[in-house]
């Protein structure tokens, strides 16, 4: 009989693997810009069609970007920004100190 594994011992292993962190923090990336999109198209009343349009892409593919599932790049995001009458800004912030 095999030792049954729950959920927090597979994860903590599973973060132990070498780049667990970084794609992790990749997996959070996706999901927080596919919400921000996703928030700014619902926010004008648009479909994930007339978002891709807009955008030169496919109903799908902002299906996926929305979900979280694709990590985009700046060439699809500028692209996802103009079809939302935004301005892409990518810049770098300073990392809040935890003392």
């Amino acid at each position: 009989m095999t030792d049954r594994v729950d959920w927090n011992d597979l994860r903590q292993r599973r973060m132990a693997e070498p780049g667990a962190d970084e794609a992790y923090a990749a997996a959070r990336l996706a999901f927080e810009l596919g919400q921000t999109v996703r928030d700014l198209r619902e926010r004008i009343g648009w479909s994930q069609t007339q978002l891709a349009r807009a955008a030169g892409m496919t109903q799908s593919a902002v299906a996926r970007f929305e979900a979280g599932g694709t990590v985009p790049t700046l060439v699809v995001l500028e692209r996802l920004a103009r079809a939302l009458d935004m301005r892409l800004d990518v810049r770098f912030s300073p990392v809040a100190d935890a003392a």
